[in-house]
């Protein structure tokens, strides 16, 4: 018997077409990777996190490429993130409004 499934979206994720959404995730500085000092942020008890702009981007984005400027020493949890999870799925939605 077959089963027909319905409001399935075939989303293909791929960097070069997302437009960086998961840089609006806040980002927790865990380890030492050589982030520029000028893209951390710390909070009133000591924490590290990716500054973000007004724009609610991090700051080490740039925003006509959407290419991190700091690629080489991006944090730990930009290093795991990868393209396609469930989590970066989740963020990506083509219809999304940035």
């Amino acid at each position: 018997m077959l089963i027909n499934l319905k409001n399935i979206e075939d989303t293909q994720v791929s960097c070069n077409q997302c437009q960086a959404s998961c840089c609006r995730l806040e980002v927790m500085i865990i380890s030492d990777t050589g982030v520029p000092e000028e893209h951390i942020e710390v909070d009133r008890w000591g924490g590290e996190t990716m500054l973000r702009l007004e724009d609610g981007w991090c700051s080490a984005v740039d925003r006509d490429t959407f290419q991190c400027t700091i690629y080489e020493n991006r944090p730990w949890i930009c290093r795991e993130f990868e393209m396609s999870s469930y989590e970066c799925v989740n963020e990506f939605q083509p219809n999304k409004s940035l």
